[in-house]
């Protein structure tokens, strides 16, 4: 009886404790959402006649530093990044300066988030150290605002640059010298303030800067500016007015070719960056006989050149642009791996034809006769089928045929490519080849009508309205207008979620084009919706948009 009462009572204890257990378990308590807090520099910001090369800040808990290059914007600018230790936690952060610094100069150190707590990475938001090798602080400022001159989302971490607007000044000054000063929109902002500014006048500039140098290059770097300099004065507590608005754009980067190759037998591709529009190519000695053909890759930047007869060991042509004229010389090789090009015809459209797009074929190799009488279109079938006429035309680079005739909403169409309707420049022919394709019924489609409006906005036409997908990158319908219209009619339209973007055609070329910062051209005006549309089928949807400069 002694024995069971014992274990009895020894039970009862285990579960007891075990009960208290579960409930006293630690949960650790709420999160630490509390920054970092700042005790002690040494020297205090904000010192002036700075000398010396070391600062010291003290933490209140073990801080850890990150993105420090990405961060940490200093201006002016250091030809050496500071030496920042210790690497591993710690409640001490030592700032060991390797460069000469200038006289009478206001230095602003600006951490961005990059000192962060250890055990929560809570950062010590935009902490600024300031410091002067004068007598004073410089107090002036300026702000304003980062866009992207085509997409609707600007890149973050864009680089504002002054340089002082001077006799000394020149716009290749941004190719060779680092700024007097920098600041940065960092991760998480498209506006930009600089701080602890002289007076005086300054040439504005924005870099998305690849190379995280301060240098524009034009290869990698987007490039906005203001075309008239900025003035920088004490306001005396007032608002400096506009705030100025830089548009981020890439430039078209200036001709050159590269050297070109064997891409098949008798076709040789030359890559290039730049604008085409005024190159020539030309082969040198080759005979009477000797036949080319050029068209540019429609995927990239190729030039595609087709050639006859058959050349022995090489061939030599001048690239000529403009005044710049390039010689290359071609080796041929004979290899299993060097074919001939086999001609390939392929449609445009697969099943549906919108109601705004012409059907054509689209060939591998430029055509060089195309015999209209062995293509076919009809509609319906057997003995009721009808003969539909169109009008055949191709394109300038002799890679497309586009077949035009008049089309309604649910219609369906049978087309056909009989043998030998198409020759390329090699003389091969195509295969017989036959397509059915309908254009969608009206209620499958939807219609956006717009009205738009400009606050401070003096429209220029013609204007080019384009529907995207809902990022704002792929564009999927293109509508061109000449002049004002009350209401902007989009028609035919797939139903889908778009956004919309606005382009003000200033040359009338049909497209987008960009800026060039030598010329001082700023990019052709853009605008987006800013939100969301979702076209339904067999809708019409009507949209105010007030357009903001």
């Amino acid at each position: 009886m002694r024995k069971y009462l014992y274990f009895t009572t020894i039970v009862l204890i285990a579960l007891g404790l075990w009960q208290c257990a579960r409930r006293g378990t630690p949960t650790g308590g709420p999160k630490d959402e509390t920054p970092p807090e700042l005790l002690l520099a040494t020297p205090p910001s904000g010192t002036t006649n700075f000398v010396g090369n070391k600062i010291r800040l003290r933490f209140d808990e073990f801080v850890v530093t990150k993105d420090l290059r990405k961060q940490l914007i200093i201006s002016p600018p250091m030809n050496n990044f500071p030496t920042i230790l210790p690497n591993s936690a710690s409640k001490w952060l030592e700032i060991r300066i390797t460069d000469t610094l200038q006289p009478n100069t206001t230095y602003v150190l600006n951490f961005g988030n990059s000192i962060q707590d250890y055990n929560e990475n809570n950062p010590y938001r935009d902490f600024k150290y300031v410091f002067s090798t004068g007598q004073t602080i410089d107090t002036l400022w300026y702000e304003g605002d980062i866009v992207d001159a085509f997409e609707p989302t600007t890149d973050n971490f864009v680089t504002v640059m002054l340089y002082p607007y001077n006799e000394q000044y020149n716009d290749s000054i941004v190719y060779k010298q680092k700024p007097l000063y920098v600041t940065n929109t960092l991760d998480s902002l498209n506006s930009f303030a600089f701080e602890y500014l002289k007076e005086g006048k300054y040439k504005l500039i924005a870099l998305k800067d690849k190379d995280n140098n301060y240098l524009f290059n034009p290869k990698s770097d987007k490039i906005g500016f203001l075309e008239a300099p900025i003035s920088v004065h004490d306001l005396k507590g007032q608002s400096q007015g506009v705030y100025p608005k830089l548009r981020l754009f890439k430039e078209v980067l200036p001709y050159k070719a590269s050297r070109p190759w064997q891409a098949a037998t008798n076709h040789i591709s030359l890559g290039y960056e730049g604008a085409t529009h005024s190159l020539t190519i030309k082969p040198i000695g080759v005979g009477d006989d000797f036949k080319y053909v050029v068209a540019k890759d429609p995927k990239k930047d190729t030039l595609n050149i087709w050639y006859s007869p058959k050349q022995k060991d090489s061939l030599v042509i001048a690239v000529a642009h403009q005044q710049k004229v390039d010689t290359f010389r071609v080796r041929l090789r004979e290899s299993k791996d060097i074919k001939p090009d086999s001609l390939r015809i392929e449609k445009l459209f697969s099943a549906d034809l919108p109601m705004n797009k012409d059907f054509g074929f689209k060939s591998n190799i430029p055509l060089a006769k195309v015999d209209a009488s062995k293509i076919k279109i009809t509609q319906g079938k057997d003995s009721l089928a009808k003969k539909i006429d169109f009008k055949g035309e191709l394109s300038a680079d002799k890679l497309i045929y586009y077949l035009k005739f008049d089309k309604k909403n649910g219609e369906r169409f049978n087309i056909q490519l009989l043998p030998k309707a198409m020759v390329d420049f090699f003389g091969h022919s195509n295969d017989s080849l036959k397509v059915a394709i309908s254009t969608k019924p009206l209620e499958e489609l939807s219609v956006l009508k717009l009205a738009i409006k400009g606050e401070g906005v003096a429209l220029q036409f013609p204007i080019i309205l384009q529907l995207t997908d809902s990022k704002g990158k792929e564009v999927k319908e293109t509508y061109r207008f000449e002049k004002p219209q009350d209401l902007y009619i989009l028609q035919y339209i797939t139903p889908a979620k778009y956004q919309l973007r606005l382009i003000e055609d200033r040359n009338g070329n049909g497209k987008w084009d960009t800026g060039n910062f030598l010329k001082h051209l700023q990019p052709e005006r853009v605008w987006f919706l800013g939100k969301e549309m979702e076209l339904r089928a067999n809708w019409e949807i009507e949209e105010n948009w007030l357009l903001k400069d």
